[in-house]
């Protein structure tokens, strides 16, 4: 088992990651309107913005009490709900650790962009396997799925601190986010068509997606493969950004798209080195 907990690659662009946690601070409030909801309610809710293959390709038609939105919003709505605590706990895991550096490799408005391309990259991944499904796609690891493709190829010497069984192993990120990347094939290769829930390539199709994506949308002076002799000379940022001080909270079926299933943890620190939560 190799659960990442947090890493040691501090920001150079920009003092605080806002996107980063305004989209984790979006899912959990999202995610805690389904569980005021009631059972029947909370079934309607993700019927109603999840992605439905058969209703985004013209197959089907929702109900009218279930037509909240146009079917193609639901590509969108989709990335913020969640099917259950760990599903959301691992997904805001793996955006807290690795947000805040693709963030600022890329910028706060191309960042947000890039997340949500990911996200319909893995969404359409997914759907294309079987246009006609009438089961629900939620979550938002097909987006998360994106950032770790991305962080995979701007930072693979990066330090992540990793639960291996019962240790806390510092391992390059190329090691970490390659292995959980190939257990997504791993377990696609395996699926029998009931996937347990898990929508094997979704993650696949958005870590693809931001792999892609990532060399048009990070900053001309960041290199790919940094600290690899294949990363070309890194300029030095025109405005270099404060470190920021002091703690950081970050709170980070139905088909769902769950990441990690471990808990959550606060980042923050000195020089930008993320540490779980006591």
């Amino acid at each position: 088992m190799l659960l990442p907990l947090y890493d040691s690659n501090p920001k150079h662009r920009i003092p605080f990651q806002y996107v980063t946690v305004t989209l984790i601070g979006l899912c959990v409030l999202v995610f805690l309107w389904q569980q005021s909801l009631d059972p029947r309610g909370a079934r309607e809710a993700v019927y109603a913005l999840g992605a439905i293959p058969a209703v985004i390709f013209g197959h089907n038609t929702l109900p009218p009490e279930l037509a909240w939105v146009p079917a193609q919003a639901t590509l969108i709505t989709s990335m913020f709900m969640h099917g259950g605590w760990m599903h959301l706990i691992g997904n805001m895991l793996y955006l807290w650790i690795l947000g805040d550096n693709v963030e600022d490799a890329m910028g706060h408005g191309k960042f947000l962009v890039f997340y949500l391309l990911s996200g319909l990259g893995a969404v359409f991944a997914h759907m294309l396997l079987d246009t006609s499904s009438q089961i629900p796609l939620i979550g938002a690891s097909g987006a998360i799925s994106g950032v770790i493709g991305a962080y995979l190829l701007l930072h693979p010497t990066a330090s992540i601190h990793t639960l291996v069984f019962r240790f806390v192993v510092p391992l390059p990120a190329w090691i970490v986010l390659s292995a959980w990347i190939g257990l997504q094939f791993v377990n696609a290769a395996q699926d029998d068509g009931t996937g347990g829930g898990v929508a094997w390539w979704a993650h696949i199709g958005g870590a693809v997606a931001g792999m892609i994506l990532v060399p048009f949308f990070k900053h001309k002076d960041v290199p790919l493969f940094e600290g690899t002799r294949l990363a070309k000379g890194r300029q030095r940022p025109q405005h270099q950004a404060r470190p920021w001080s002091g703690r950081n909270l970050k709170m980070t079926g139905i088909r769902m798209k769950p990441g990690a299933r471990k808990t959550g943890k606060t980042g923050g620190g000195r020089g930008g080195v993320k540490r779980p939560w006591h």
